[in-house]
């Protein structure tokens, strides 16, 4: 292993201590794992918006004409039956 230093806020220091405390593994264990979040990571947010973006009204349903407007509604309708 190789030591590193991080500096971290202390909000972010006590979130991970907390955190840690509860899953009853070492900061460093955590500090790992966000790490392999972050280098497997395969695409960055830029391009994850991107897609997102390309993709916004592809959809078109008769039934819904508007779907993008109003998807909050149709939601709780589905969800509601």
């Amino acid at each position: 292993m190789v030591r590193q230093v991080v500096q971290l806020t202390e909000s972010q220091a006590q979130r991970l201590r907390d955190r840690a405390r509860h899953e009853g593994v070492p900061i460093s264990e955590l500090v790992r794992q966000g790490v392999e979040v972050v280098l497997n990571q395969t695409e960055t947010d830029a391009e994850m918006r991107r897609r997102a973006i390309a993709v916004a009204g592809y959809i078109h349903d008769p039934e819904a004409p508007n779907l993008s407007e109003h998807h909050d509604d149709y939601l709780v309708q589905v969800w509601g039956q």
